[in-house]
């Protein structure tokens, strides 16, 4: 990865995480009323922000095919780490602090976000495994 990529990565990935971070406090906000308590619906929540985040950061921040089963299940195995990571984040805030649920959520989101970044630029979407550029 040459260096000038890192940046533009960043900010995309950003973008797509800020997405994702949306859908994911968005869905927590819908499911923490109904489904009681903050481990489940931060677990569900999560789960359908990392479907959006993967093929969104596929597409678009690292121009990868999404459809990679290689890449899907690295990024399977590090979102689960950052899913632990988020969820005890949240659950650790909301539950030792006296912070509304959906703010523990966004702190459990913040938590995780720049461990999601690195883990994908570095080993998901590693500038080795791009296709070679075609001269025109």
């Amino acid at each position: 990865m040459t260096p000038p990529q890192l940046p533009r990565q960043f900010a995309g990935y950003l973008m797509t995480g800020g997405l994702a971070a949306v859908v994911d406090i968005g869905l927590f906000d819908v499911l923490a009323p109904r489904l009681g308590g903050l481990l489940l619906p931060a677990v569900c929540s999560f789960l359908v922000a990392a479907v959006v985040n993967y093929v969104l950061s596929s597409v678009w921040v690292y121009q990868r095919a999404w459809r990679s089963l290689r890449r899907a299940g690295l990024f399977l195995l590090f979102a689960s780490l950052g899913l632990a990571v988020n969820a005890g984040a949240t659950w650790y805030l909301g539950s030792q602090w006296p912070l509304p649920a959906t703010l523990a959520k966004v702190g459990g989101v913040g938590t995780a976000f720049v461990m999601n970044f690195l883990l994908n630029t570095l080993v998901v979407f590693k500038a080795a495994d791009a296709p070679p550029s075609r001269a025109r």
